[in-house]
């Protein structure tokens, strides 16, 4: 905390499942944002995406609180799960805002890409200080990323940080297809969480 300035980090998603390379963003995001605390908050119903018919949200928190338990100045939280319909950041950041404190966004390399449309997109710049992390080597998204750092300077007066990470190209799509085989998920997914889709089934 710096001048009675709480630095809070929201890292944001439907981590169905949660993997290693949330755990390892969350951890680079938390270090070099230096940040006092860090939310992790599994998404109700998510608008950018389609979940599968058989999701059970309660299951993606568990998974998200065996992945960081016992990690200091992380809180995993359900108020996205708890308000219930679509999860809109903004509506989280007005929760999470306050006058004692700045807040940062973290997102992936395509969630960073599309930001300007998403609900009160202005609102969102305005609430935080938006960061993200490439989980994947295309560099082909180079020349997109600077081009819309480009559009969000002019439009809303900032520029989305990156967080500069090793890549760890992993898919929650992917690992769902996995458990689906039957395959060994320790390699791709904290080894509780590896236990407790076995344990419950999940993903098959």
């Amino acid at each position: 905390m710096l001048n009675g300035v709480m630095r809070i980090g929201v890292y944001g998603g439907t981590f169905a499942p949660v993997h290693r390379g949330h755990v390892a963003a969350a951890e680079a995001f938390l270090k070099q944002m230096e940040l006092d605390l860090l939310y992790v908050i599994p998404t109700a119903i998510p608008p950018h995406k389609q979940v599968d018919g058989a999701d059970d949200p309660q299951h993606r928190l568990r998974m998200c609180e065996l992945a960081f338990a016992g990690k200091r100045d992380i809180i995993v939280s359900d108020m996205e799960i708890a308000r219930g319909g679509k999860s809109y950041t903004v509506d989280t950041l007005r929760a999470l805002s306050g006058e004692d404190r700045r807040l940062f966004l973290l997102t992936g390399t395509d969630m960073m890409l599309t930001l300007g449309e998403w609900r009160c997109a202005e609102e969102i710049f305005k609430l935080c200080y938006p960061v993200y992390i490439r989980r994947e080597s295309d560099p082909i998204l180079e020349a997109r990323i600077v081009a819309k750092n480009a559009e969000y300077q002019q439009k809303f007066g900032r520029i989305v940080r990156r967080i500069p990470t090793d890549v760890m190209e992993m898919s929650s799509t992917d690992i769902r297809a996995a458990a689906g085989r039957g395959e060994d998920l320790k390699k791709l997914v904290p080894d509780a969480v590896a236990a407790y889709i076995k344990e419950h089934g999940l993903y098959v």
